[in-house]
């Protein structure tokens, strides 16, 4: 039986929260949801549980993910090797295939069935539904080999506004297509990106497996855009993070409000990053 101190506990807890669910209640987040946590059931329960609070406390939670691990994993069972240049995968017409099948078949629908179940109201979407967002193929000598694999141009965020302000829960695969309706195989922190910026978001989240952003062994829980902007060069920054702090500043100048990188591991991540005073990751404001 639970004590009262205990109670009183989770009541504290509670209240803490108040104060930011007030504060963002209406407002748009998109989180971008990768890492260890899409193969971790326990984790993804849990993230689908945390996604359905959101939405009913008045956020409007919107997901964009992506699935190389199980790309990867689905390549090898079916005999095809996987090749890649600068961490960008070869994306041969058979590759495409496969990778949409396993974004759109597999990996968004299971997001969807899980948050369902949790009781929010999840649409699975790619960029080629309504069609939500175009790309184009890389087209420098360097990366002509890639094939079906771009980079996002255009984001017409209708179908979102609409499935959001109707109760729903966005859903996106990263994948999209071109002006000529070819199939690309897509960068989710991209897309995620380019969709918060389109949006003018409240907050971008990049779920990862690492805590955040670490220079010299200390996690930098609250940066400046330009604070940010000088971490770039710093050699602690590796191919991992670059990424994703260079896409958390183009939306921060694109007009997302804030950034989150955190370590999508930790139980219910999102809602400790959010709803409490210290957090748990990284923050990134614009100057202003």
């Amino acid at each position: 039986m639970m004590t009262l101190e205990k109670k009183m506990e989770r009541a504290t807890i509670l209240l803490e929260a108040l104060p930011y669910i007030r504060k963002f209640s209406g407002k748009t987040v998109v989180v971008k949801y990768g890492g260890s946590i899409m193969i971790n059931n326990d984790l993804k329960h849990q993230f689908a549980r945390d996604i359905a609070l959101l939405k009913y406390v008045g956020l409007n939670p919107i997901i964009v993910h992506g699935g190389g691990k199980e790309i990867t994993k689905w390549m090898d069972k079916l005999g095809k090797e996987a090749e890649f240049i600068d961490g960008l995968r070869v994306t041969d017409s058979e590759t495409l295939e496969i990778t949409e099948m396993v974004l759109v078949g597999k990996i968004n629908s299971e997001i969807v069935s899980l948050i369902n179940r949790e009781g929010g109201k999840a649409v699975g979407l790619s960029g080629k539904d309504g069609p939500l967002f175009f790309g184009k193929k890389h087209e420098s000598p360097k990366y002509k080999k890639l094939g079906f694999v771009g980079d996002i141009t255009n984001v017409d965020n209708t179908l979102i506004h609409t499935l959001s302000s109707d109760g729903f829960i966005p859903v996106i695969s990263s994948i999209g297509q071109s002006d000529h309706f070819e199939g690309l195989n897509m960068n989710a922190d991209h897309v995620a990106e380019a969709i918060a910026s389109s949006l003018k978001a409240q907050k971008l989240v990049f779920l990862t497996d690492v805590k955040g952003l670490v220079i010299e062994k200390k996690l930098q829980v609250q940066l400046s855009s330009q604070q940010a902007k000088t971490c770039l060069k710093h050699p602690d920054v590796k191919a991992g993070m670059l990424p994703k702090l260079t896409c958390a500043l183009n939306a921060i100048k694109n007009g997302v409000k804030d950034i989150h990188i955190i370590n999508g591991t930790i139980q219910h991540a999102l809602l400790l990053e959010l709803f409490t005073d210290s957090g748990i990751g990284t923050m990134i404001q614009d100057n202003h």
